[in-house]
C-alpha cells in the first residue's frame, strides 16, 4: 500500500445542476492529469457535497484545496485561505470547509492542514441544465491555475523533505 498523498484537492458540486458541476469537472480532469504526470503526492477526490466523513480525508494532509462553484464572486475565480472554525453547518446535510477543518482537528487531535478554497462563479444551477458558456470559460482559466497550484504544492513538499 502506498503512503497517503500529503496534498489533497477536493472538489464538490452536483454534476446534474448546471454550473454546480464545476468542482467535479475539474477533479475528473485533474485525476487524469495526475496519472499522466505520475504525481502521487497529490490526491484528487470529488463528492456532491462536503460531509463530516470528509474530515478523515483531510487528516494527515499537509495542504488541501477545496474547489466549488460560487453563486457570485471574483472573476474569473478566487482562491482564499480557509481556517478551521465551528459553525452550524456540521448539523446540516452539507458541511462548510471551515467546519470540516475544525472537525478534522478534533478527530485527528492536531492542527488541520493548510487549506484554501477555489471558488469559480457560476450562472446557472437548475436541475438538468448544462454548464453555461461563462462557467466553461472560467473553468478553463481555473484549470491552468490549478495545475500551477499542484506543481507549487508538490514543489513546497520537496523543499520541506
Amino acid at each position: 500500500m502506498r503512503p497517503r498523498a500529503s496534498v489533497l484537492v477536493l472538489g464538490f458540486g452536483n454534476p446534474g445542476r448546471g454550473d454546480d458541476a464545476i468542482g467535479p469537472l475539474l477533479i475528473e480532469r485533474l485525476q487524469g492529469w495526475l496519472l499522466e504526470q505520475n504525481m502521487a503526492e497529490v490526491e484528487a477526490l470529488t463528492d456532491m457535497q462536503l460531509n463530516i466523513e470528509h474530515a478523515l480525508d483531510l487528516a494527515g494532509r499537509r495542504r488541501v484545496l477545496f474547489i466549488d462553484a460560487a453563486l457570485n464572486g471574483a472573476e474569473p475565480f478566487a482562491c482564499a485561505a480557509v481556517t478551521a472554525a465551528d459553525d452550524a453547518s456540521y448539523t446540516t446535510h452539507a458541511v462548510s470547509p471551515a467546519a470540516l477543518l475544525a472537525i478534522c482537528e478534533r478527530v485527528a487531535g492536531k492542527p488541520a492542514p493548510r487549506a484554501e478554497l477555489l471558488a469559480i462563479p457560476g450562472e446557472r444551477f437548475g436541475l438538468g441544465e448544462a454548464l453555461s458558456a461563462g462557467a466553461a470559460e472560467r473553468t478553463e482559466r481555473a484549470w491552468v491555475w490549478l495545475l500551477a497550484w499542484c506543481r507549487a504544492a508538490v514543489g513546497q513538499e520537496a523543499d520541506h523533505a
